[in-house]
């Protein structure tokens, strides 16, 4: 086993990649084929300064390291400025070296595109295979981190003071990225303005004892071609003070302003992994003890720790087979927001055993804990075996169960099952409350492809939410019609009976009456909601392999004209997926689709019922218009949200119920029952 850690100092004399003469040129290391490291991107600069450190655990020198330039485009393909090998077998152990390394490209073997300086130090490591297995970067591609995190960084974006000007019209729509390792964050778009207010709050995962650099760099949209740069600052979080909160006020460089952020460092025991022989909720004083912090005594005690989720990864059985020989290499990654802990490789084994119990604190109830199997290969990235994907309200505590493995898009069976036992010990109340925040962002997600087939589904899906109001009318104006005589008599005289007695609280009390009656049809065995085949087909049609190959990064073509348009497409694209799960949450809230939320529904419209009917009209108005005018003289740095919305971003869509069914095993491919069937 050896270290090598790398420092990438600067380049000089890159190639020009950009009408203006200049480049704005990234890094990429990349060792045995698979990339270990991506530098930060240094705007409109051919000598540019990184001075950047990564430290990689490899087998044996004999694989080179792989360096790759590139000149970054907004919406388009990132253009290629060269690439050198640095053969690591030729480095004297235990002693930095410098090296200047001239970029090359195969097409153009005589042109000279400039040099990459680099400091590297190659350092034997005594490691056993699996710590390695644990700490390597085998899923890098898919951002995935193995190691458990020492704290949290939560940042709050207040807001920018006197940005550049990016636009003719003495304006910027400014936008923030930020990044932490693979970590990244980007803000919403306030439009036309230099002094914009965002407000938002995240939480990035630290990894290292002596803390990290976040890089943000601030944006100015623009429609249709490339985003300004308009600064860029760091924030050394080595400098700062943990279990404090630090209001920083941070000039950008490059550029006009600062911006200012609150940022608080909290030391993390949210998440551990152990054997099944060091198990909490067995130990009887351990129980007590966690039944004791969620009991509801501590309703209020920390409203975002809600819950505590165990999961025992036990086995699996009949995976696929994803290697020549046969066999597999399988290992886990277990999941639950932005936490992701792994399991160690289990080889040459379609049957393995792993016998681990991962602990979580559940920050939102309505998370869905999402337990994926991988193959690992040496020479590439892992291959994906199966996932399944379990709401944390649908657990049944203590029960050892077998899941079904799904393929990647959650919407059909693959080849196998996996054995999990699973507890949650949750505070109704605090996750009731914690409903009607916001919901917490990944900022680990894939990106965004245009997909002709999730395009054609979302419209689909939009136009179906339509036509439910469009078949609503035609009633209520055949109702106007007379079509039907006794049905229009009805619907008369029941207008003239609410018109002449109706009071504001009637409006809950309907919704109240419409939850208890899909609850009353629920409950007599009269269920009256459909599976959605429709949607799961066209979830099927939509299987589509996503592998993406950085050489597609070298090519240049007419494709390049496709990219620029993407970003347009994968908008509307959003757009209507946003649409119609908008549509679909509120109409699975009354469809008891998740209980506890419809529950949560009948509490809150009794509550507003009530104080409806006895508090005049008047005087609840007056109470909303002084708090909605005194909230930001109370309190300058609070996060403006809509406690509706946030609590209908928990009720999940039709294709998210889909997602979330539960397979059932097929019990003519249970190994056992084969063996009996086949004695020879």
């Amino acid at each position: 086993m050896y270290q090598l850690d790398i420092t990438l100092r600067r380049g000089q004399n890159l190639a020009a990649r950009d009408r203006g003469g200049t480049s704005d040129p990234y890094v990429k290391f990349k060792i045995g084929g698979k990339e270990v490291f991506r530098s930060k991107t240094i705007h409109k600069n051919l000598n540019p300064v990184w001075e950047e450190k990564t430290s990689v655990l490899i087998d044996h020198p004999r694989d080179p390291l792989y360096i790759k330039v590139f000149d970054y485009d907004f919406g388009l393909q990132d253009d290629f400025i060269g690439s050198a090998f640095l053969d690591l077998a030729s480095l004297e152990l235990n002693r930095q070296t410098d090296v200047i390394l001239s970029l090359k490209d195969p097409h153009y073997p005589d042109h000279d595109l400039g040099s990459i300086l680099l400091s590297v130090l190659l350092a034997p490591r005594e490691e056993q295979r699996e710590a390695f297995q644990t700490q390597s970067l085998r899923l890098s591609d898919l951002h995935r981190k193995s190691q458990l995190w020492r704290g949290i960084v939560s940042v709050t974006l207040i807001e920018g003071r006197e940005l550049k000007a990016m636009d003719a019209n003495g304006l910027s729509d400014p936008y923030v990225k930020f990044r932490l390792g693979h970590q990244k964050y980007k803000s919403k778009i306030v439009p036309k303005t230099l002094n914009p207010q965002w407000r938002e709050q995240f939480d990035f995962h630290l990894y290292e004892e002596r803390g990290g650099i976040i890089d943000i760099t601030v944006w100015d949209k623009d429609a249709g071609k490339r985003d300004d740069f308009i600064g860029r600052c760091q924030v050394d979080l080595s400098a700062l003070s943990k279990e404090q909160t630090h209001k920083l006020e941070l000039p950008l460089e490059e550029g006009e302003g600062c911006l200012v952020l609150l940022v608080t460092l909290t030391a993390s025991a949210a998440v551990s992994i152990s054997d099944l022989s060091i198990n909490s909720l067995e130990d009887q004083k351990e129980r007590e003890e966690i039944l004791k912090r969620y009991s509801p005594m501590r309703m209020f005690h920390n409203l975002k720790d809600v819950g505590f989720l165990q999961v025992k990864v036990i086995r699996a059985e009949a995976l696929m087979a994803a290697d020549v020989t046969g066999k597999s290499d399988p290992f886990c990654v277990v999941e639950l927001n932005n936490d992701r802990l792994l399991t160690h490789t289990v080889y040459k084994n379609l049957n393995p055993e792993w016998n681990k119990i991962f602990t979580f604190n559940i920050k939102d109830i309505h998370s869905v804990l999402e337990v994926t199997v991988y193959d690992e290969d040496r020479d590439r990235s892992a291959d994906f075996l199966g996932k399944v994907a379990i709401p944390l309200l649908s657990i049944q505590n203590g029960e050892q169960k077998a899941y079904v493995l799904k393929n990647k898009q959650l919407t059909g069976p693959t080849k196998g099952v996996i054995y999990l036992e699973i507890d949650v010990i949750f505070n109704a109340v605090k996750a009731s409350i914690r409903t009607l925040m916001p919901k917490e962002q990944k900022y680990i997600e894939e990106e965004n492809r245009l997909s002709k087939q999730l395009l054609l589904r979302n419209f689909i899906r939009m136009k179906r939410c339509v036509m439910v109001l469009i078949n609503a009318a035609y009633y209520v104006n055949s109702c106007f019609d007379w079509d039907s005589p006794p049905r229009s008599l009805a619907a008369f005289l029941l207008f003239l009976f609410v018109v002449w007695n109706f009071e504001l609280y009637m409006i809950p009390l309907a919704f109240l009456l419409l939850l208890a009656w899909n609850y009353f049809l629920i409950v007599s065995g009269k269920d009256n909601r459909q599976h959605d085949t429709v949607v799961e087909d066209m979830l099927e049609d939509e299987e589509e392999e996503d592998d993406r190959d950085d050489k597609d990064s070298e090519k240049k073509g007419f494709m390049n004209k496709l990219y620029a348009i993407q970003e347009v497409c994968v908008s509307v694209q959003n757009v209507l997926d946003e649409v119609a799960s908008f549509g679909e949450r509120i109409k699975n809230t009354f469809n008891w689709t998740v209980p506890f939320l419809s529950w949560l529904a009948i509490v809150a419209l009794s509550v507003f019922t009530v104080i409806l009917y006895f508090i005049p009209l008047r005087y609840i108005v007056l109470v909303w218009g002084i708090n909605k005018f005194t909230k930001k003289l109370r309190s300058p740095y609070a996060i403006d949200n809509n406690e509706l919305l946030d609590f209908l971003s928990r009720v999940p869509s039709d294709v998210q119920v889909v997602q979330y069914h539960e397979l059932k095993q097929d019990p003519s491919h249970s190994p056992s029952k084969r063996k009996k069937n086949n004695p020879g």
